[in-house]
């Protein structure tokens, strides 16, 4: 009686099928490119380091070295390095495959639009280190407002500039900030929202205002010419 052949490949289709199974789908792939190609991971290890600091200078201030008036000003540590966060993540608005997203058959403004409120999420994240080592509430709503709005500098600076200048505006508005933004009689300037007590709502809507602009311009924005130049 003779015996059936054996067959195989039948046998090596358990495997394949776990191995198929532990592969990626397109659109998760789709999303891991998306995120890799941006380095959000590194940028997220370098931001990390910049939040534990201020988690460990938590109950630290930082003095506001106004030029203008013998004032005795300061802030926290934790309401400051938020603009770190903020032009770190913001060298992550580079991407080395825009013309690539830019002939995509889907539009690319949704994804990019989530991305944003990612690394929004990621931010605010950072920003609450300091409150398990004991930075309270006000200071935290301060820290996120901070970062808000220096993230939206940032989003505004990598879509006139190009993302290798996302940092200009930040720090082109922190600068003066801290060399110019406290008045006479020991308080902060109008326009230095940054140094505002967390309960002031005008300073809270300007941060917000910043970020919904520097969004809009990020997700919808097509690539620059300078990003176009980089990638050569």
């Amino acid at each position: 009686m003779s015996r059936a052949p054996s067959t195989p490949h039948a046998a090596a289709e358990p495997g394949e099928n776990r191995r198929a199974g532990l592969a990626p789908g397109p659109r998760l792939g789709a999303v891991i490119a998306f995120v890799r190609c941006r380095g959000l991971l590194r940028a997220t290890g370098v931001a990390l380091i910049f939040a534990l600091v201020a988690t460990a200078f938590a109950g630290q201030r930082l003095a506001v070295p106004e030029f203008r008036y013998l004032v005795d000003f300061s802030v926290p540590v934790a309401e400051v390095v938020p603009l770190a966060h903020a032009v770190v993540l913001a060298t992550t608005l580079f991407s080395p495959m825009a013309d690539l997203e830019q002939t995509s058959a889907q539009p690319m403004s949704r994804h990019r639009g989530v991305y944003l409120v990612v690394l929004l999420a990621l931010a605010l994240g950072l920003s609450a280190l300091p409150l398990f080592a004991g930075a309270t509430g006000e200071v935290f709503v301060s820290a996120a407002r901070n970062v808000i709005g220096y993230l939206g500098l940032a989003m505004i600076g990598a879509r006139l500039f190009g993302s290798g200048l996302a940092w200009l505006l930040p720090l082109a508005m922190f600068g003066p900030t801290l060399l110019l933004g406290v008045r006479s009689d020991n308080t902060p300037e109008p326009w230095a929202w940054s140094l505002h007590p967390s309960s002031r709502t005008s300073a809270a809507a300007v941060a917000i205002a910043l970020w919904v602009i520097g969004a809009c311009a990020a997700a919808t924005g097509r690539p620059r010419q300078t990003e176009r130049a980089e990638q050569n």
